[in-house]
């Protein structure tokens, strides 16, 4: 009687990596172009997937996990050069605040600049750069390839009508 239907979905949940699923990430040996991975969905039925793009994962799974480590959103890690980059720092002017600040380096992070240091880079980048919509579709595949399958339920809206269904995490 004059007070609004309650929406269905008031906000997008976060869908985040817990410490050992980044671990899992981080450590993910990826199969090479053209190998065939057994995985399973979230209702346990085992299917087969062929790997492509091998070195484009590998890429990715770096920068993700870059940004995990140096908790950096993908914008600021993609503006990172090689002249903010020291021993045991690295200097970030984020895109969203235009602050500069020093961020520690962990040997994680470290060792995953240490993987980049000598690669040749159009404007002087200090890891490999890719496109946010790349970025996430690679994301999409790791986590299939880690078997990161549990349920979660996302909201969509199709034809304006909004519905929730149960998908698994890496989607």
């Amino acid at each position: 009687l004059g007070i609004p239907a309650e929406p269905l979905f008031r906000s997008r949940s976060i869908i985040f990596l817990d410490k050992d699923e980044l671990n899992t990430l981080y450590n993910l040996p990826i199969p090479k172009n053209g190998e065939k991975v057994k995985l399973f969905d979230m209702n346990g039925n085992e299917y087969e997937k062929e790997v492509k793009e091998a070195g484009a994962l590998a890429k990715a799974r770096d920068l993700f996990c870059f940004c995990a480590f140096t908790s950096l959103r993908f914008s600021d890690m993609y503006n990172l050069r090689k002249k903010d980059v020291t021993e045991n720092y690295i200097y970030v002017t984020t895109q969203k605040t235009n602050d500069r600040l020093p961020i520690d380096l962990n040997p994680y992070s470290r060792a995953i600049l240490d993987k980049y240091k000598d690669m040749d880079t159009v404007g002087d980048h200090a890891l490999p750069v890719i496109s946010n919509q790349k970025m996430n579709q690679y994301l999409k595949d790791l986590g299939e390839l880690c078997g990161f399958n549990e349920p979660i339920t996302r909201g969509r809206t199709e034809d304006a009508v909004q519905s929730a269904e149960p998908v698994e995490k890496y989607h």
